[in-house]
């Protein structure tokens, strides 16, 4: 075995891939969210957490399911959150989950979830700006319509 193979780490190609093409336009309310994001849950009898790319004018650039848990959590961590976003070159994010029961108040793990995740996009440039929170009727909860995207 030669010194360079003994010595070489493992190199990785990091890709993103578009899996279905889609509209690019831009997304200004809440409620235009909560109609993309009730989209994408439609038919999900368990929670998960999705994610939406923005560009600088707020156009829609593309969409990752970050995780599906069970019927009441599903697990997030900020690295798969901002991974896709990162390789999409997002410049602004909204963050989605659904709950199946109907309820859309968010839970006191949603809330600390949602000041972790704004604090990480602080860090890596990339602006959170909003949470919502989807039931199968279509209603929603909205962190920044309820000034609870920035609490304190």
């Amino acid at each position: 075995m030669s010194a360079h193979k003994r010595t070489c780490p493992p190199v990785y190609k990091v890709v993103l891939v578009r899996e279905r093409a889609g509209p690019m336009y831009p997304i200004r309310r809440a409620s235009s969210a909560a109609k993309v994001f009730s989209r994408f849950f439609e038919g999900f009898d368990r929670e998960g957490f999705a994610v939406a790319f923005l560009d600088t004018k707020l156009k829609l650039i593309g969409m990752n399911l970050v995780s599906q848990g069970s019927i009441n959590q599903a697990v997030t961590h900020a690295r798969e959150v901002f991974k896709p976003a990162i390789l999409a070159n997002a410049e602004r994010i909204l963050l989605a989950h659904n709950h199946p029961s109907g309820d859309t108040a968010p839970s006191e793990e949603d809330r600390s979830l949602t000041v972790r995740l704004v604090q990480a996009g602080k860090l890596l440039g990339i602006e959170v700006l909003d949470h919502i929170v989807v039931a199968p009727d279509g209603s929603f909860f909205s962190f920044q319509e309820n000034s609870l995207l920035h609490p304190g």
